[in-house]
């Protein structure tokens, strides 16, 4: 028996919730887009392609490393973040598995 609410679900469903819940705004998907692009950044060049201030950027990059999407390595006085390739194929697989497995009931 579940001695919280939240063992009440898998740890893959977590993951993948936590990963939704990090890309809901426009903006950390636009953050990803230029990781992507670039394939490494620091702060300052990811507020330069942006129309949101350094603040605000850094808090978009704290949530997605917080769900893993993103990782930082220090480098010297400045953060350099990258796409953590490994947890995207993962969700990729979750998020496809998770879709297909509703799709069949809902239509």
């Amino acid at each position: 028996m579940p001695t919280a609410k939240s063992d009440a679900f898998t740890p893959a469903d977590a993951e993948l919730a936590a990963a939704f819940k990090a890309l809901a705004h426009p903006a950390r998907i636009e953050i990803l887009r230029v990781l992507a692009a670039r394939g490494t950044c620091l702060c300052g060049e990811i507020v330069d392609e942006l129309p949101l201030a350094q603040s605000t950027v850094s808090q978009h990059l704290r949530s997605l490393k917080a769900a893993g999407l993103i990782v930082a390595e220090i480098d010297g006085p400045a953060v350099c973040y990258c796409i953590d390739p490994e947890m995207l194929e993962r969700l990729t697989e979750q998020a496809a598995a998770f879709f297909q497995s509703i799709l069949p009931n809902c239509c």
